[in-house]
């Protein structure tokens, strides 16, 4: 195979969603971003947007614009982000605080719904948050973290049942995973693994923080119980943007929150001395939230409903196959290796390549204007956000690490 420049062209002009990225602000088309996964581009909707709620709303409204549309915010886009990415329905997606603050709620409310059973099952290859969670919540309740020891890096399968079939029993109450590895960006088997959990009488939580935005997700057909994600990768809900709790309705009357917030009040204006929680998902609000940064989230939001997450999900699956294909052709016997699945349909939108320089080729790739994201120890996270990475941009931006490694 000799993969040329020249096939990336007609790729890009044969995609269907080549238009999308006119949606966004590229001021400089010589950057080459490839970091997409870490931090979306900017929607040129977004300062349209923002400007609006400073102007019109706070700027002329004032605090009468709370109601007039910002108290329910949280919810309305909770809605519209969950029926976009998440297959959720209507008042079980909320948008609030950060990704943290959110596995803690939701871990919190899943070990209260099954009070006996003091273990938890997580992996040991996940994000640094939420291992650091899994054991302060186990610690507080005086249980044991029960770690998937299997190491993505070396190996980037997709973590499948027979990963926590040994690990579950009575004792366990929750299993909290990420659905796409944010290393090797392996699709976890999101049905199998839940039914094995609920057969063992567990809670199934998924962190889609890798996920929503860039792979098909239908919470409901999974069968999961809660769900959280970030919004400023895929969803291009700008840096520090809200993240986001799912709770299927079938949870929603044995909610409890670690966290009463005022906001998340059944009444918010009682200023009542007794902490009554609002019904379902609302609860998990506790301070007052930013109508900027929700108007980010927004805009964002619905570029992806109008494209819809089946074309933006194939385009993904084209996108990764084509960087795995030229990486395999590029960097045959020079040390790079690609760490993430071979198949497409076990693969979210980033793909990962491993170097023992890999930290001085990133910083020197940046140096140049490609702009692709390293992992410790040894891995290039090439992120390729379907509405804006286009085909040439992989061509020239692994061409370019090609020339620093020879």
């Amino acid at each position: 195979m000799n993969i040329t420049r020249s096939s990336a062209e007609k790729l890009d002009r044969e995609d269907p969603l080549a238009a999308a990225r006119e949606r966004f602000y590229i001021p400089n088309p010589e950057t080459i971003y490839l970091d997409g996964n870490s931090l979306g581009r900017l929607p040129l909707e977004t300062r349209d947007r923002i400007a609006q709620v400073v102007d019109n709303q706070w700027g002329d409204h004032l605090i009468r614009s709370w109601s007039e549309g910002w108290m329910e915010l949280p919810t309305s886009i909770g809605d519209r982000l969950g029926g976009a990415t998440l297959g959720a329905q209507n008042g079980e997606t909320i948008v609030c605080d950060n990704v943290t603050v959110n596995i803690k709620k939701i871990m919190y409310a899943a070990q209260l719904m099954r009070a006996d059973r003091p273990d938890v099952i997580a992996h040991r290859g996940d994000f640094p948050t939420d291992r650091y969670l899994a054991t302060h919540q186990t610690n507080a309740r005086g249980g044991h973290v029960r770690w998937i020891e299997h190491d993505t890096a070396l190996d980037p399968r997709s973590l499948d049942a027979d990963d926590i079939t040994a690990l579950l029993d009575e004792q366990v109450a929750f299993v909290h995973l990420s659905a796409v590895d944010y290393r090797s960006a392996a699709v976890a088997d999101l049905v199998a693994i839940t039914n094995a959990v609920h057969d063992a009488g567990a809670l199934m939580i998924w962190d889609c923080s890798h996920a929503a935005g860039a792979i098909e997700l239908d919470l409901h057909a999974i069968d999961a119980d809660f769900a959280v994600g970030c919004s400023y990768k895929y969803l291009n809900g700008g840096p520090g943007a809200p993240a986001w709790i799912w709770v299927n309705s079938r949870n929603h009357d044995e909610l409890a929150t670690p966290i009463p917030g005022w906001m998340g009040h059944a009444d918010v204006f009682a200023m009542s001395d007794e902490y009554v929680p609002a019904a379902g998902v609302r609860q998990f609000m506790t301070g007052t939230p930013s109508p900027i940064a929700m108007a980010a989230v927004d805009a964002g939001v619905g570029i992806i409903a109008e494209y819809g997450m089946g074309a933006i999900h194939r385009k993904a699956k084209e996108l990764t196959t084509y960087a795995v294909d030229l990486a395999d052709e590029l960097f045959d016997g020079l040390g790079v290796t690609v760490a993430s699945p071979r198949s497409a349909e076990h693969r979210g939108a980033h793909v990962t390549l491993r170097h023992p320089n890999a930290r001085a080729l990133v910083d020197e790739l940046v140096a140049r204007d490609v702009i692709p994201d390293f992992r410790n120890p040894d891995g290039i996270r090439i992120g390729l956000s379907p509405l804006t990475t286009r085909f040439v941009d992989i061509y020239d931006g692994l061409t370019a690490m090609h020339g620093l490694v020879l």
